[in-house]
C-alpha cells in the first residue's frame, strides 16, 4: 500500500512537470564532424599557422583571430556566444571540466547520428554505408504520436540520412542531397532549381541550399519538429582545408542565427520552441594533422558539444563542472521536451536533466 501511496505521488509530480512545460516545438541542428576545441577554443593558431592547411594565413587570422580564446570563439560562432551563451546552454569546454562524450565505439558518423536519435550505441552499427537502420528513432517515435503524424520532418545535406532515420520504415518526410523540394511555394520551386544548378565543391548540395529549404518548409508548413544536418565542416576537414573548415562553421552559426530569429518572429514557434545543437563526432588534436581526421584510431574523436536554448531551461551558459553527458542521452531529451518518454526496439539512455530543468 505504501509503496502505491508512493507511486501515485511520483505520476502526479511528473504530471505537474509537464503541465508546466513551454516547449511545444523542437529544432535540431548538427554540425558534422565539428571539433569542441574551435567551439569553446576559437582559432587553433598552430592550425592557422601551417601553409599546408591554410592557404591565406593572414586572411583567416584577420576574420577569425583574437587576443584571447573567448573573442576568437565569438568571430567564428558568434550567435553561440551572443546569444545561447546567455539565455541556454553550452556543454563540452573540456578546459572547464564540462564533457560530452560518444558512447558508441567508433567515433564516426552513422554510428554518432544513429547514436543521437536512437539513444543507443548499437554495436552493430559500424559503416557508412546505406543500409536501413533496424533501429526506432526518436523522430520516427514522435511522428507516430497523436497530434504530430506529418509534423516531424529532416533536411539534410548528406545523402546517407534517409537510411540513417530508416525512411522507408519510418515514413518520416526525409529530404537529402539532391531530394527533389516538390512543395507548391514559390521559394521552395526556386530553391529546387537552385540546387541543380549550384556547384557542389563536397560532392552534394550545398548547406545553404539545405539550409534555405528547411527555413522555407518552417515557414510554410510548420512543422513541430525539424531536423537540419549541415555537412561541409567535416569535408572540408578532410580536406586538410582548415580556412574553409572555420568558414564553414562560421555560415552555419549564421544559419542557425538567423533560423532562432525566424523562430522568435512566428507566434506558433516563439518562446514555445527548444533549439539543440550538437555535432556527430569529434576529431583528432594532439598529432599533427589529426585534426583532418576521425574514427576509433584517433584518440580524441569521441569528444564532442551540445548547445541548447529554450523555454524550459535554466540559462547556464557555458557550463563548467558539469556531469559528464553522452551523445545518447540527447534522444530521449527531445522527446520529453514535448511531454513524452521516447521507448523503442532497444534500450534508450536517460535524458539530460538540465536541458529541461528550470
Amino acid at each position: 500500500m505504501q509503496k502505491l501511496f508512493f507511486s501515485l505521488i511520483l505520476i502526479v509530480v511528473n504530471l505537474a512537470v509537464f503541465a508546466q512545460r513551454k516547449t511545444e516545438n523542437v529544432i535540431i541542428v548538427t554540425l558534422d564532424g565539428m571539433r569542441w576545441q574551435e567551439v569553446f577554443k576559437g582559432l587553433d593558431p598552430v592550425l592557422a599557422s601551417d601553409s599546408s592547411f591554410v592557404r591565406d594565413r593572414d586572411d583567416l587570422k584577420r576574420d577569425f583571430g583574437a587576443a584571447t580564446p573567448e573573442e576568437s570563439r565569438k568571430k567564428i560562432f558568434t550567435f553561440f556566444w551572443n546569444t545561447i551563451a546567455k539565455q541556454g546552454q553550452l556543454h563540452g569546454n573540456r578546459t572547464l571540466n564540462s564533457t560530452v562524450d560518444n558512447a558508441n565505439r567508433y567515433w564516426f558518423s552513422y554510428p554518432g547520428y544513429n547514436e543521437i536519435f536512437t539513444g543507443y550505441p548499437d554495436t552493430a552499427v559500424n559503416s557508412n554505408d546505406k543500409i536501413w537502420n533496424k533501429n526506432i528513432n526518436v523522430l520516427e517515435f514522435l511522428n507516430n504520436q497523436a497530434g504530430m503524424k506529418g509534423k516531424v520532418a529532416a533536411f539534410t545535406t548528406w545523402d546517407v540520412f534517409p537510411y540513417i532515420l530508416n525512411r522507408q520504415r519510418s515514413g518520416l518526410y526525409v529530404n537529402a542531397d539532391a531530394d527533389s523540394f516538390n512543395f507548391n511555394t514559390p521559394t521552395l520551386k526556386m530553391l529546387n532549381d537552385m540546387q541543380y544548378l549550384a556547384p557542389r565543391p563536397i560532392g552534394v548540395r550545398p548547406d545553404l541550399i539545405t539550409y534555405m529549404a528547411a527555413r522555407e518548409y518552417l515557414k510554410a508548413y510548420k512543422p513541430k519538429v525539424l531536423y537540419i544536418s549541415f555537412d561541409e565542416t567535416d569535408d572540408f576537414a578532410h580536406g586538410g582545408l582548415y580556412d574553409q573548415y572555420l568558414k564553414a562553421a562560421h555560415a552555419e552559426d549564421a544559419m542557425i542565427g538567423d533560423l532562432w530569429n525566424i523562430i522568435q518572429s512566428m507566434p506558433e514557434y516563439k518562446d514555445k520552441t527548444t533549439l539543440i545543437v550538437t555535432t556527430d563526432h569529434g576529431r583528432g588534436d594532439k598529432v599533427k594533422g589529426n585534426w583532418r581526421h576521425h574514427g576509433e584510431r584517433i584518440e580524441d574523436a569521441h569528444e564532442i558539444w551540445i548547445a541548447a536554448i529554450g523555454p524550459d531551461m535554466k540559462p547556464l551558459g557555458e557550463v563548467s563542472n558539469g556531469p559528464g553527458l553522452f551523445q545518447q542521452q540527447i534522444a530521449a531529451t527531445i522527446a520529453q521536451l514535448l511531454g513524452f518518454q521516447f521507448t523503442a526496439n532497444h534500450p534508450v539512455a536517460a535524458p539530460i536533466p538540465s536541458i529541461y530543468k528550470k
